[in-house]
């Protein structure tokens, strides 16, 4: 007789509510000193360096403009690429922006770059 053999698990984070929008990811140098990021972090672009920051309405540096999903944690003790959303379907309430940023805030530029948001029942 069979034996089952659990090889892992996963939880459900309810980040991606769709498959409308291809998902395609890119990977992006985030900048340093952010601490630890979160999978569904908005990333947008400081235009100097080119570097990934958390999103955030009152920046002045480019990042001000919502353009990427984190798709897994990071550290940034160091700078770091990582892999980020550059499309897709997203649900508002999974996403994480700097204090004082709602995704009511970004919704209008994620979708120019090709980020949708919707809203997911949780599980």
């Amino acid at each position: 007789m069979a034996e089952n053999i659990s090889i892992g698990s996963t939880t459900p984070d309810n980040l991606i509510v769709g498959c409308k929008v291809p998902i395609l990811v890119k990977g992006l140098t985030i900048l340093a000193g952010q601490g630890t990021l979160v999978r569904g972090s908005v990333i947008g672009i400081i235009t100097a360096s080119n570097k990934g920051k958390l999103v955030a309405k009152a920046s002045v540096d480019g990042s001000q403009v919502a353009k990427f999903i984190l798709a897994d944690a990071v550290d940034t003790t160091a700078d770091v690429v990582a892999q980020c959303y550059e499309s897709g379907e997203f649900n508002r309430k999974a996403l994480t922006f700097a204090a004082a940023n709602t995704a009511a805030d970004h919704e209008d530029s994620l979708r120019n770059y090709g980020i949708f948001l919707n809203d997911s029942l949780s599980y």
